[in-house]
């Protein structure tokens, strides 16, 4: 079958003296039965005795009966991240938030309470599978109302997957004001290291809002960040001695795990540290066979995770640089003003960069290193094709305004009827702005072909999978000339569409849900270039169930929501 188809200021009070303790852990006695030989402790590579770097984490993988719990507070509040104060929202205080960790087979248990004053939110998960789970993903609109101030929500998922990533509201552009932290999932790996620095978020930075900026990108185009942030901090570009850099210690003799995560609403970004030769070790949830590079980019919602050897002059230290790439970016700080490894001096580093090509194409060379042959016998008959348009100009609400549109559609959804409920309802009358593709037929291969029309690139991440990258180029799709490579293909979440040219990815439909495929910039989702999945219709509600919680969400969502706003209603997607 083929088919055709063209995302507040008022300093907030100590979180410590309301919120619950952050994490509290319930474990389970451990059985006799699972004797350990390699672990961790021995080998990278191994984990638990029983399962490893070589387990087919997709179809296995531990349960250790634990629950992990967290309690997250959105506010609003004013920071300083680079020296320059300015209105924020912030996860327990902080931007980023919290970092939440589990172990591989941990079940999560996340207590999100919103404390904004005017602002609904949800929070999703990014890369994280929700195997059978989908009422979990947190997209408001499609797989949940948004939670109304006031409310608190409880989300519950288990960590079938290892590795790095992060989680982020999905409530317009609200993220990009600080509502996002990161993930780490604690597994094997395919190489060996000594430290475990843990995450490193990199994400452009503005002195205004993101819903003011977005307004700006909806009816001018994006506008230009003042700054980048490196775990949450930098010194201001135009006066080094507001804010503060981003620093970490080596210790001589030591490998260091550093994992990488771009969490920007509207950048692509280089990342090096002078002198050090990073290995590449995993991209997004996936971990690959290891390859060393000096310099490695990132999409929004990529991560890699690398080792890097503190091999160097142990008197000195070392530019850690961060680029924005002008083929798809721009900002104020060209990575001038950035972060930087000492090996213990207290002095700014002298070193010198790496040459630096501008581009925004992902990594080439990436080798899942647990290998997945991707069936091919189906794609002649089944391919879907998905055209994406440059920006069109349209009037919304008496305003003309910037859409993108997917098969000549710009997704809106509808925060008061979410598509669960619409399934649940046996409501098959979905409008064309829900941009809605079916996949009724279990444990089969989608293809999708997404074509380019604009000159744009696109960050594109699809929720509920990774899927394969078959084939990606300039230019018109064209199978009969295209390379398209079906045995073991780099696998991920996040991959980039190139302007005037073509992705083609594919997935087995294995999970049943409603999922959102769509561009990470902030301002493109939020001006409809995304689309939905529903995937094995008849099956969802087989696994998740709309209990009293989740309609006691949109009920309250709904009371308020028809009340007077202090923003109006909504005028974008709503993702």
């Amino acid at each position: 079958m083929r088919l055709s188809l063209a995302i507040l200021a008022a300093v907030a009070p100590s979180l410590a003296s309301i919120l619950p303790p952050l994490v509290h852990t319930r474990a389970p006695h451990r059985s006799i039965s699972h004797r350990q030989t390699c672990t961790n402790d021995d080998s990278r590579l191994c984990w638990d005795g029983t399962y490893d770097i070589s387990t087919n984490y997709y179809n296995d993988g531990p349960d250790t009966g634990k629950t992990v719990v967290y309690y997250l507070q959105i506010t609003n509040t004013t920071l300083a991240p680079d020296g320059v104060s300015r209105q924020v929202l912030t996860i327990n205080g902080t931007i980023p938030g919290p970092t939440i960790t589990a172990n591989w087979g941990d079940r999560l248990e996340i207590h999100v309470s919103n404390a904004m004053k005017d602002n609904g939110t949800s929070i999703h998960w990014h890369g994280i599978r929700q195997l059978q789970n989908s009422i979990n993903d947190g997209v408001n609109g499609v797989t949940e109302c948004p939670l109304a101030p006031g409310q608190t929500k409880v989300y519950s998922f288990k960590a079938t997957q290892y590795g790095t990533s992060w989680y982020h509201s999905h409530y317009s552009a609200q993220y990009g004001d600080g509502v996002w932290g990161a993930i780490v999932i604690n597994g094997p790996a395919t190489a060996e290291y000594d430290v475990d620095l843990g995450p490193i978020t990199i994400n452009e930075w503005f002195h205004q809002t993101a819903y003011a900026a977005a307004y700006a990108a909806e009816r001018s185009g994006p506008p230009r960040p003042q700054n980048f942030l490196i775990g949450g901090t930098n010194a201001l570009a135009t006066d080094t001695t507001k804010g503060k850099r981003f620093t970490r210690t080596f210790e001589s003799g030591k490998k260091y795990r550093l994992r990488l995560i771009n969490t920007s609403v509207d950048s692509f970004f280089r990342v090096s540290l002078d002198n050090h030769t990073m290995t590449v070790i995993a991209s997004d949830f996936v971990p690959i066979k290891p390859y060393t590079t000096n310099v490695i980019g990132l999409a929004i919602g990529q991560r890699y995770d690398v080792i890097i050897e503190a091999n160097q002059d142990a008197t000195k230290s070392y530019w850690f640089r961060v680029w924005p790439q002008i083929s798809c970016s721009t900002n104020d700080n060209a990575g001038d003003v950035t972060g930087y490894i000492t090996y213990g001096t207290t002095d700014l580093p002298t070193s010198t960069a790496f040459e630096v090509d501008d581009s925004c194409d992902d990594e080439t060379g990436l080798v899942p290193y647990v290998s997945v042959t991707v069936d091919s016998s189906g794609f002649s008959a089944g391919e879907t094709d998905i055209s994406v348009s440059g920006p069109s100009r349209v009037t919304v609400q008496g305003e003309n305004v910037f859409r993108w549109l997917v098969n000549g559609a710009a997704m809106d959804v509808d925060w008061s009827y979410p598509t669960l409920q619409q399934v649940a309802d046996n409501n098959d009358t979905f409008a064309a702005v829900q941009n809605a593709l079916f996949f009724d037929e279990g444990l089969s291969t989608a293809y999708w072909v997404i074509q380019n029309a604009g000159g744009v690139a696109h960050p594109i991440h699809l929720h509920g999978h990774d899927f394969n990258v078959i084939s990606t180029g300039l230019g018109t799709f064209d199978a009969s000339t295209a390379t398209l490579q079906w045995e073991n293909p780099p696998r991920r979440d996040v991959a980039m569409l190139p302007g005037g040219g073509y992705l083609f990815i594919a997935f087995e439909t294995d999970n049943p849900g409603v999922w959102v495929m769509h561009c990470h910039i902030a301002w493109h989702v939020s001006e409809g270039l995304s689309v939905q999945l529903v995937e094995r219709q008849s099956e969802i509600l087989d696994t998740v169930t709309l209990d009293d919680a989740w309609e006691d969400t949109c009920s309250t969502w709904k009371s308020w929501y028809s009340g007077d706003l202090f923003w109006g209603k909504k005028t974008d997607s709503g993702l």
